[in-house]
């Protein structure tokens, strides 16, 4: 038996959030029954309950502000540690996602290598170049993932652009790295157009089927949200610009609105955000088209949810979303009038090609990032390995004989 003890995520079921969902398919969809897996949850009391086959252990820690997802993650990793040696198990990897932690990693590397305990790492994405951290906690997000690239056994990334960057930026540690996609499905969603759900969420903000381009993410400058704005207000469409997205009237808000003067454009309609996973991809679905301007990270989630459900996807010009849309995608840069015009050619686009742009867009997904696919990989990766740790296990044992 495999144990793999996950640490990194809120824990599940999962409610939201990419890499939520990522161990929520991991342990829904598993096959592999020498597999059992070990998820951490952030809670506000502790306790242990099983989901899927999953053992979930609730991490409780105190609120600190913006470094609590660290006090998290090197609580569980205790919590993973104390567990592994009281119940003297065997064949075990602690999969840690996210590179929060690298400078407590290092301090843990020697005990847990004692005990023959592997650590892989997801490096998701720069965390170190989003806008909202100051130059310090930037400084420490570039620092911890240096040392989490040095300390880890191997690196799992879900994007060959982050994989490639791994490679060549810590050249000198000689990382073992192999990739493995973020997943998505091509269902369609359970709700019908007359759904009372979707209705109500159209007739509130006065939008109708078909007639309004989409976008889904994160509130932040690196989503370059001051670019498909403006670029929007430019073109000539009589559609809509829908923004579903988690807005705060804060700093940013008030920069773009100074900029843009968005309010003034009619079309321009955000509408807070939706939770509700089958009402989210149905307003996908129903979208003309999705625009996506993310330019930081790896495989982003919204960006292929979008791809197995929006007929047109417009992708900024990155090579991270290159790597994911390809031919099932239009693209645009920062420049000026690059997407104000792609979107007034969009809007011109006959049936017959707008067909084929969501057939290769749910081709990509179904080709290369389908949960299934996905979580058969990591398996495999996860049972490939199995030799090597016993082997690593055998070595530890002489060692201490010796010793």
């Amino acid at each position: 038996m495999i144990n793999v003890f996950i640490i990194g995520s809120k824990g599940i079921p999962a409610k939201y959030g990419g890499f939520e969902t990522f161990v929520d398919k991991l342990v829904t969809y598993r096959k592999e029954d020498n597999i059992k897996y070990h998820v951490a949850c952030l809670a506000d009391d502790e306790g242990e309950f099983e989901y899927n086959g999953a053992r979930c252990f609730n991490v409780k820690v105190k609120n600190i502000g913006s470094a609590k997802a660290v006090l998290y993650d090197i609580e569980a990793l205790k919590a993973c540690e104390q567990y592994i040696k009281k119940n003297n198990l065997k064949n075990c990897i602690i999969y840690i996602l996210a590179c929060r932690i690298g400078p407590f990693l290092a301090m843990y590397k020697k005990g847990l290598k004692k005990q023959g305990i592997k650590v892989y790492v997801n490096p998701d994405g720069h965390e170190w170049k989003r806008s909202k951290w100051n130059k310090y906690i930037k400084a420490y997000w570039k620092y911890s993932e240096r040392l989490m690239v040095k300390n880890s056994d191997l690196l799992v990334c879900d994007s060959k652009g982050i994989e490639t960057y791994i490679q060549e930026e810590y050249k000198k540690y000689n990382p073992k790295t192999t990739f493995i996609a973020y997943g998505a499905d091509v269902k369609k969603s359970t709700l019908d157009d007359d759904n009372d759900k979707l209705v109500e969420w159209y007739n509130k903000f006065n939008i109708i089927k078909d007639e309004y381009y989409l976008i889904l993410g994160r509130f932040v400058p690196e989503n370059n949200y001051e670019t498909m704005i403006s670029e929007f207000i430019k073109s000539n469409s009589t559609k809509d610009l829908v923004i579903i997205t988690n807005v705060e009237k804060n700093k940013f808000y008030e920069e773009l609105l100074q900029r843009t003067n968005f309010t003034n454009d009619k079309r321009i309609k955000f509408v807070g955000t939706v939770y509700d996973e089958e009402l989210v991809k149905k307003i996908r679905e129903n979208a003309y088209a999705y625009i996506h301007g993310h330019e930081v990270g790896g495989t982003n989630p919204s960006l292929l949810e979008a791809l197995a459900s929006t007929k047109i996807n417009l992708l900024l010009d990155v090579n991270f979303n290159k790597e994911v849309g390809k031919d099932g995608a239009m693209y645009f840069n920062k420049k000026d009038m690059s997407l104000a015009n792609l979107i007034d050619n969009v809007d011109k686009l006959d049936d017959k090609i707008i067909n084929q742009l969501s057939e290769n867009a749910k081709r990509r997904i179904v080709d290369e990032y389908s949960w299934d696919m996905i979580v058969s990989r990591y398996e495999q990766l996860l049972i490939n390995n199995l030799p090597k740790i016993l082997e690593r296990i055998n070595e530890v044992a002489v060692d201490m004989n010796n010793y």
